[in-house]
Formats: structure tokens, C-alpha cells, sequence
């Protein structure tokens, strides 16, 4: 560490936790910098002693990044609910400390990243950074083009604000399909925004599958598999 940084940020470099956990964290009495409590806002550089819970805090000099298929049916998070399965069933124990990057519901599949690298995870999901995210969403019933147009062009206003994102349909040419698959495009990632934002209009999403994640796709990789990635 060459220049001072914030605390929050120099936590989230070093365990992994997001700036939210760090802050939390922080609030809370747990961090301390050479033995005193830190406070929010506080700054630390090279020879600072930094702790968490009484345990020391090393800057890490390198992290892992995992890409995952998730399928369908497994949770986005490190506890079990009712039995139910959660993507760290489908990685190795080694990696059990990473935490994914942004998250999918137990319905949907697809692009997942796990890492141990806080401002990493920061840079993929902060709103200021629009990465761009690609899915392709099945729903119960056709998209009319009046509500694919007001969701594309105008948006559609939820609980949390307006939600709006680029739906295009893969085949146009052939409408006769029982099943259409369209393409969805978006910068945001608001919790089940995509889902939320079809059914104020009347539609259930049948299917949910992402398959790009800024510069990460899939390419091949297998539902349940995962293989080790760098940053790009």
C-alpha cells in the first residue's frame, strides 16, 4: 500500500467485503487502526496496524475469480433455506470464502462471478460503472410491442423507480413459436428488476438466464461448472 486509503476501501481490497460490510463493520466498533477504534471516513497506509474483530489485516497481494453456470434451483448465498441447494454445493470447499458478484434467484440461471476481491466486486456492481448485463428471459405469453417499446424506450415505474431496459426478440421473423426467447440489455441490477418489471405489465418470466456480465460471458462453460478467470 503506497498512499493512504479509506478504511472501507482498504477492507474491501483485503477480505473481500463490500463497502456497505466494511462501513457496517466499521459503525459497529469492530475495525481498529494501531489499537484504536476506527471511525468512518478514517484513512490508513503502509505501517498502519489494521484489525477486524481482534484479528489482524493484511493486505492481500493476490485474489480469486471464479465464473460459475449456475442452473436453476440453487441459491445465490452461503446458507441453505429448507434444504434447498446453494452455489457453494458446486464449487470446491477452497473457495467457500468468496462471495458472488451481484446475485441470481433461485429461479434464474446463468453468469455467475465469485471473488475475495472486494473493490472488484465494487467496480462490476456500482450503478457509476455500467457494466452491462445481457439475459435471455422467456415469459407465459408473447410481448406486445406497445409494452416492449414502453419498457425499452420510456420504462416502467416501480416500488423503487423507473425500470427501464433494451428487450429485443431474437427471431422477430418467426412469431408463431409457442416460446419466444427475447434479449434483455442492462446496466442496472435492482433485486428481481427484471422479473418485477414484466409483471407490472402483466407478464410471468417463464425463464431467466444471463449470459454476459461486462467483458465475462459463459462461452460454453456447462450448467453447474465453473472455471477460475482473471480480471479483464
Amino acid at each position: 500500500m503506497s498512499e493512504s486509503v479509506r478504511i472501507n476501501k482498504f477492507l474491501a481490497h483485503s477480505i473481500g467485503l463490500s463497502r456497505r460490510e466494511a462501513d457496517s463493520a466499521i459503525s459497529s466498533g469492530r475495525v481498529t487502526i494501531n489499537g484504536r477504534k476506527a471511525v468512518l471516513g478514517a484513512t490508513v497506509s503502509s505501517g498502519d496496524h489494521i484489525a477486524l474483530d481482534g484479528r489482524t489485516v493484511s493486505l492481500k497481494s493476490s485474489y480469486t475469480y471464479i465464473l460459475l453456470n449456475k442452473p436453476v434451483g440453487y441459491l445465490s448465498s452461503r446458507r441453505s433455506q429448507g434444504g434447498v441447494p446453494t452455489i457453494y454445493d458446486l464449487i470446491l470447499p477452497k473457495y467457500n470464502a468468496l462471495k458472488p458478484v451481484g446475485r441470481l434467484d433461485k429461479n434464474s440461471s446463468g453468469l455467475l462471478l465469485l471473488t475475495d476481491d472486494g473493490n472488484f466486486a465494487h467496480r462490476m456492481t456500482h450503478p457509476s460503472f455500467h457494466k452491462v448485463k445481457i439475459y435471455e428471459v422467456m415469459l407465459d405469453k408473447p410481448l406486445q410491442p406497445l409494452h416492449q417499446q414502453m419498457i425499452s424506450d420510456y420504462g416502467v415505474r416501480l416500488d423503487d423507480g423507473v425500470s427501464k431496459f433494451l428487450v429485443e426478440n431474437t427471431n422477430p421473423e418467426d412469431q408463431d413459436r409457442k416460446e419466444i426467447v427475447y434479449q434483455v440489455t442492462m446496466s442496472e441490477g435492482r433485486n428481481r428488476q427484471i422479473r418485477r418489471t414484466f409483471a407490472a405489465l402483466g407478464y410471468t418470466v417463464t425463464s431467466l438466464h444471463r449470459t454476459t456480465f461486462g467483458p465475462y460471458n459463459l462461452a460454453g462453460l456447462n450448467p453447474g461448472k465453473f472455471t477460475i478467470t482473471s480480471v479483464k
